[in-house]
């Protein structure tokens, strides 16, 4: 309870806080520009979800590589907007050490998402869904898209509300 109590006030925090910086850089800059860090970091939930053929996963699974979660469904224009973006960046990128990792809240389940994916012709993201919306509402998203960066050790480093253009420089 008290880790839910801690990333509810860390995201709450994120979302009034200044736009992000680079590292060593100045502030970051186009669609990302209101990407926060959270400082400290935070443990990733480990609520279930499942891919395309129904098989269980939480992020635990994902440990050793870094993630952007994307938290979305097909019925969401801003979601709808930012997936081919995100598919060329798991295109380009994805791999041992780095994976685009959406998943989608539709309660019509990975059928819905797998069509979604056939019709705009994202090739390269895999299917995940979490139709109980667990991780949505223990990381206290309010709107979709949602976007979360976390690292190797399974730790939320960072987030950004609202669709962007994963595959541009800035990003």
């Amino acid at each position: 309870m008290l880790k839910r109590i801690a990333l509810c006030a860390a995201l709450a925090a994120i979302y009034v806080g200044p736009a992000a910086q680079a590292a060593d850089g100045p502030p970051i800059a186009g669609s990302v520009a209101d990407f926060s860090r959270i400082d400290p970091s935070l443990p990733a939930p480990d609520d279930p979800f499942t891919d395309a053929i129904g098989r269980p996963f939480s992020l635990a699974d994902f440990k050793g590589k870094y993630l952007l979660l994307n938290l979305w469904a097909t019925w969401c224009g801003p979601c709808v907007a930012e997936m081919p973006s995100l598919d060329r960046l798991q295109a380009k990128l994805g791999g041992a050490d780095f994976a685009v990792l959406p998943i989608s809240v539709d309660r019509g389940g990975a059928g819905q998402v797998a069509g979604f994916y056939e019709q705009h012709r994202i090739a390269h993201l895999g299917v995940y869904v979490d139709a109980a919306n667990r991780l949505a509402q223990r990381m206290s998203v309010t709107g979709l898209p949602t976007s979360f960066l976390v690292d190797r050790n399974g730790r939320v480093v960072g987030s950004l509300a609202g669709g962007a253009q994963w595959d541009t420089p800035e990003a």
